[in-house]
């Protein structure tokens, strides 16, 4: 489970074997077993103690900005695997591999997006015309995309462009069939200018970190892109790789949405936009929870979707070290 903190002023400190929690006159215990990293996404205070049991236990902490993305975290200074998979990543990037690993990064998305609209379709008969020229769209760019040849360099800006044009699609397609009240026009991040995005942005955030503490687990560089290049800082890798598991967070928001559990009160204004107050972290956070907890199909076996990101990691060293 992930472990949350979102109370302002909350304290965590270790108790024997576990986690304490405290804030104001309330406080619980979690056994270090059950944690398999801890979100701190406010105000809160972690004593020393408590960040060497995570570190002992392979415990992650990850901070959470005002917008729910990721500005740092605790974890062991210990590589997660042998130096020669980031040797072998480097030089992935100006092969064959690593233009095939890309390309096939960015089908797979667009698959499971396609697959998402044609749940849609099925279960919303009404919407049907609203949503059928989308994915006919979105089909196309995916056979351009599958079909293409040659290397990084010279494709890189194709794909991407293709990536965009095929999500420009996607998002256009799930706001025409949002209640008008939430439509929503395109993407919009840093701030969200509505409540859509919102959602979205803060979700995408937590999924960063799990991207990035499976990316750490099986020795990949967070940093060393493929796609996204070398910039100063910038998790390249992370920003790859991610858009494999997008989807669960886009099907997680829409169920909010069609559960009719997103309302007003779940969102502040500030200058420019929107900011998911408490009460909206709360509930999104317990879905995106559920979500990750939840089984699926992964080549063949049932996995629950936070395993799926390591095991991906993992597959994607493998193939880098053969």
């Amino acid at each position: 489970m992930q472990l949350v903190i979102n109370t302002r002023g909350a304290y965590l400190k270790k108790e024997k074997n576990c986690f304490l929690i405290k804030n104001d006159d309330k406080s619980f215990e979690v056994s270090a077993d059950k944690v398999d990293s801890i979100l701190i996404t406010t105000s809160a205070t972690i004593s020393t103690d408590a960040i060497e049991f995570a570190v002992e236990n392979n415990i992650d902490i990850v901070f959470l900005d005002f917008h729910g993305n990721p500005f740092g975290r605790v974890w062991h200074s210990k590589l997660g695997s042998t130096t020669l998979i980031r040797r072998r990543q480097l030089e992935a990037e100006a092969s064959v591999l690593g233009f095939n690993l890309a390309r096939g990064w960015i089908v797979r998305k667009i698959d499971s997006q396609l697959d998402f609209l044609k749940d849609l379709k099925k279960n919303r008969p009404d919407d049907k015309e609203l949503i059928e020229p989308n994915i006919a769209k979105i089909a196309e760019l995916r056979e351009n995309l599958a079909g293409m040849k040659g290397s990084l360099d010279e494709k890189r800006g194709s794909i991407m462009g293709t990536e965009g044009m095929a999500s420009l699609n996607y998002f256009n397609a799930l706001s025409n069939i949002m209640p008008d009240a939430w439509k929503f026009n395109g993407r919009s991040r840093d701030p969200a200018q509505d409540a859509f995005n919102c959602l979205l942005n803060y979700g995408y955030g937590v999924l960063y970190s799990q991207v990035e503490k499976g990316c750490i687990i099986a020795g990949l560089d967070p940093y060393m892109g493929f796609l996204h290049t070398d910039n100063y800082n910038k998790k390249s890798f992370v920003f790859d790789l991610i858009e494999i598991f997008r989807i669960h967070v886009d099907r997680t928001v829409m169920n909010l949405f069609s559960k009719k559990q997103v309302h007003e009160g779940l969102f502040d204004k500030i200058p420019g936009g929107l900011y998911m107050n408490k009460g909206g972290k709360a509930v999104l956070i317990t879905a995106i929870n559920e979500m990750l907890d939840k089984d699926i199909d992964y080549n063949g076996r049932n996995v629950k979707i936070r395993n799926t990101i390591q095991m991906e990691c993992h597959s994607i060293a493998n193939s880098l070290i053969k």
